[in-house]
């Protein structure tokens, strides 16, 4: 996923100083995340990378809705421990993101 510009809510921005996550590590997750999936919220897509601590492993997770000139971080949070795999995105939507890139 390319990032052009991001925006950023006022929601997304108080979970970061609650979970001591910065703009640049958000960036990260979504430039290179470990799973791509559709997210709770209609029409939005979580990013999420894992921390491979050995005795405290987390997952950063961010969601994102895609704007035609920007991308709203909607939320971002920290997960204790490991998620199954949920949903993947659907193979036109992947498709899609490609095309950006």
């Amino acid at each position: 996923m390319q990032i052009k510009k991001l925006a950023w809510t006022n929601h997304s921005q108080s979970k970061m100083r609650f979970y001591g996550l910065s703009q640049g590590r958000i960036k990260r997750v979504i430039h290179s995340p470990e799973r791509i999936e559709e997210g709770i919220a209609p029409g939005t897509i979580a990013f999420m990378q894992a921390v491979k601590t050995r005795k405290h492993p987390y997952e950063i997770w961010v969601m994102v809705t895609e704007g035609k000139k920007e991308h709203r971080v909607i939320s971002a949070w920290r997960y204790p421990g490991r998620t199954k795999p949920g949903d993947p995105l659907p193979e036109a939507i992947l498709r899609e993101m490609q095309k950006i890139e």
